[in-house]
């Protein structure tokens, strides 16, 4: 059996909010247009970037590149150029930041794409000035690992890679849930989304890394602070966490992919149980943390978060849709606001770049959206 019918026969059976990989050819994302009803060509489904938004959205200023395969991870490097991976092919792209002109800087050796694994999340060293290291978050033929890199920017073109130091390995891999979101924390500490890669005990198995969030030094330690000295597992009882981001309380929040009935937005505290698969969103059980807010898995099906001007936004992929959480203490002060409805496709990762600023990149190369001319792309938004 192939890796793309076992996710099918997979989801068939779990049930998976769409996250990413492969989906039955019959399954498709609630606002999206199967192939047989896609327009002709010149007809595109989706206004072009250009187009102006409709009034109190988010406003999206322009396209910075286009024409990017499967990406997935996006970092942000010191003099505003972006770093973004490609989950298929196993590469990192520079993207200019003011002229979004392309230059691959490299392939991470052992990259094993298959379903919704492959190469995933990035973050730039916190003392990057001085290090010059690249951290990503990768799916191997065996496990999803952790390792840094350097980036020799003297190099050719395509050779500024050097070989991958691991920092952490055994994160539990599948064709599913395999997590993926990396970020360096205001604590200059690591972090990791994890996925149960649809074996749902993991999430609330304590000496597993899958289903979690992880906390580590950058070297991959265990961090003074955690739950257990001697782990990095910060908390636990998630099912598939893709999005990291603080606050300026610094206070920690993940996105989480539900299965059939709420997709997650959490408040994440060390040592504390996030509920699956003993719950999927508000359940009020003692014992477990009740999300902050939730959403019906076809209006969100969430990956990457990030904060700005008071408030999370959050990338929807079978949603579609740019959602915004403003914040007030730790709790919303208003009801999320949905942006960009099925404009823009599939959205994946969304970055925080300065003041009313946002990075935010498209997924609709993934295997599960309906490419049209320029997939994929990273848009710029400004917050209005």
């Amino acid at each position: 059996m192939t890796a793309v019918l076992a996710a099918a026969v997979l989801c068939l059976v779990t049930g998976c909010s769409s996250d990413g990989g492969a989906r039955p050819a019959d399954d498709r994302s609630a606002g999206s247009p199967s192939a047989a009803s896609a327009p002709p060509s010149g007809s595109p489904s989706r206004p072009s970037p250009s187009a102006p938004p409709a009034k109190g959205t988010a406003r999206v200023v322009s396209t910075l590149t286009e024409g990017l395969k499967s990406p997935w991870g996006l970092a942000a490097l010191p003099d505003g150029d972006l770093l973004v991976s490609s989950r298929d092919e196993g590469t990192i792209t520079r993207i200019d930041g003011e002229s979004g002109a392309k230059t691959v800087i490299g392939t991470v050796p052992g990259v094993a794409p298959a379903g919704e694994g492959g190469l995933l999340g990035l973050a730039v060293s916190p003392t990057y000035a001085s290090d010059r290291l690249v951290y990503a978050y990768f799916t191997t033929e065996s496990d999803n690992r952790i390792a840094r890199m350097l980036y020799d920017e003297k190099k050719p073109a395509g050779q500024q890679l050097g070989a991958p130091d691991t920092v952490l390995r055994g994160i539990p891999k599948g064709t599913i849930h395999n997590g993926g979101r990396i970020a360096f924390g205001p604590d200059k500490m690591l972090y990791a989304g994890t996925g149960e890669t649809g074996e749902t005990g993991l999430a609330q198995d304590k000496a597993s890394l899958g289903g979690k969030v992880l906390r580590m030094t950058p070297d991959g330690q265990p961090v003074h602070g955690n739950p257990s000295a001697d782990s990095v597992v910060y908390s636990h009882g998630h099912r598939n966490v893709q999005g990291l981001a603080w606050d300026a309380e610094k206070r920690l929040w993940a996105a989480e992919f539900g299965q059939n009935t709420w997709d997650e937005l959490n408040l994440v505290e060390p040592g504390k149980n996030y509920g699956w698969p003993e719950v999927e969103g508000k359940g009020g059980k003692p014992g477990f943390v009740d999300p902050v807010a939730q959403w019906k898995t076809a209006d969100a099906s969430p990956s990457g978060i990030a904060v700005a001007e008071g408030s999370v936004w959050m990338a929807g992929l079978r949603g579609e849709r740019l959602w915004r959480i403003p914040l007030a203490g730790a709790e919303p002060s208003a009801d999320p606001q949905p942006f960009l409805e099925e404009r823009y496709g599939r959205l994946r990762t969304v970055l925080a770049a300065g003041g009313d600023k946002l990075w935010l990149v498209t997924s609709e190369t993934d295997g599960r959206g309906t490419p049209e001319a320029g997939d994929d792309r990273i848009l710029r938004l400004e917050v209005e």
